[in-house]
């Protein structure tokens, strides 16, 4: 468990490093919850984006997690992480197998999440989870390739990642052609063995598809309310968040500034409307966190990877000069979205549901085939 010292005013400062406080309630509700967020990660985007662009490839580990950065994942209240990236092909061999690497050189610290009795393995501030997921399914060729990589650890698979693959369209196709014969067929094996199928870059046919063809939850692990994000292409319409949660789903709200909100400021106000959004549309317990970001976000990355992103996506997407939310682009960014929610007049039940929670027992449905 983390200490937390005590200053004065009923507030407390979480951090040695940092004058920002926190009440005791927020603390307590971090501390004494398994928080999931399914979309990040212990290595830095950054590095892993400067790591493909380097001319002299394999020389520089992308996915290595330094003791500094290790230290933020340990003390920022996040107990699960889902480190998924938007690989195809071959690839996807070799990301699932470095994330099993990392696993095995920090012992202590990470741990792969298999299955629910796993996250008992789990201890705040000293020990998270990584759930192995991939923001892709095209290295699905056939069903059978979903036994290979569920044996590989994989237990989330994005169906397509934004634009059309074998199974499905993405979210930034022009023409949705909705879920294929290959892709009810895979969908049907991830089913049966346990995997949970991801719909978040999918296009909004290929989502209703995937959330009628399922017989087991359907997550949408980052996204968020279209209504609220000037109709962002990679938002969910009101129809699919309420496929999704028809499914017995849920969904992890992103927090890239496009998807959150049209307008300036962009804050971690606007990004907890979404949060409400969805408890509004579809009940609470059908929303939690998926924040699309590592512990320092995207606007603390060097200027070359910045520049990889923001070429590497439609111009749908619609980059902005800042892609973090202000408020929530730092490594204890769970601590002020709880302090949020509370101010919103939020239970406890329902803020331990967002922060965890709802995804444990979605996924505890899906795994237990």
């Amino acid at each position: 468990m983390i200490g937390f010292p005590m200053l004065n005013f009923g507030s407390f400062r979480v951090f040695a490093q940092s004058d920002t406080r926190y009440s005791q309630r927020a603390i307590d509700l971090v501390a004494s919850t398994q928080v999931f967020d399914m979309l990040s990660a212990p290595y830095s985007y950054g590095a892993m984006i400067e790591a493909s662009l380097d001319e002299q490839s394999g020389r520089s580990d992308g996915f290595a997690v330094p003791p500094e950065l290790m230290q933020d994942v340990l003390t920022s209240g996040v107990d699960v992480l889902h480190p998924a990236v938007g690989v195809s092909g071959d690839q996807a061999m070799a990301f699932i197998a470095r994330m099993n690497a990392l696993v095995a050189e920090h012992p202590e610290q990470l741990a792969r999440i298999d299955g629910i009795a796993d996250l008992e393995r789990l201890a705040k501030g000293q020990r998270v989870g990584l759930i192995l997921g991939i923001q892709n399914s095209d290295h699905f060729r056939s069903p059978d390739d979903v036994n290979v990589f569920y044996h590989l650890g994989q237990r989330i698979s994005q169906l397509t990642y934004n634009r059309q693959n074998l199974l499905g369209s993405g979210a930034t196709d022009r023409v949705d052609g909705g879920v294929s014969s290959l892709g009810a067929q895979v969908i049907e094996r991830m089913n049966g063995l346990g995997m949970a199928v991801d719909v978040s870059h999918c296009g909004d046919k290929t989502v209703l598809d995937a959330c009628d063809l399922s017989s087991r939850p359907v997550l949408i692990t980052h996204s968020n309310a279209r209504q609220l994000a000037g109709g962002h292409v990679r938002a969910k319409p009101d129809v699919a968040i309420k496929a999704m949660a028809g499914t017995g789903g849920v969904m992890g709200i992103a927090a890239v500034r496009q998807f959150v909100s049209a307008r300036e400021p962009t804050t971690i106000k606007h990004y907890v409307d979404h949060i409400e959004y969805v408890a509004k549309l579809v009940g609470v317990e059908h929303v939690g966190i998926g924040s699309d970001q590592d512990m320092h976000g995207y606007d603390s990355m060097s200027a070359q990877a910045q520049q990889a992103i923001r070429s590497g996506y439609s111009s749908s997407y619609a980059f902005r000069e800042k892609i973090d939310v202000d408020g929530f682009d730092h490594p204890r960014r769970v601590f002020d979205l709880v302090q949020e929610l509370i101010r919103r007049k939020r239970s406890d039940s329902d803020i331990r549901g967002i922060l965890g929670d709802n995804f444990k027992r979605v996924l505890g449905e899906i795994w237990s085939a």
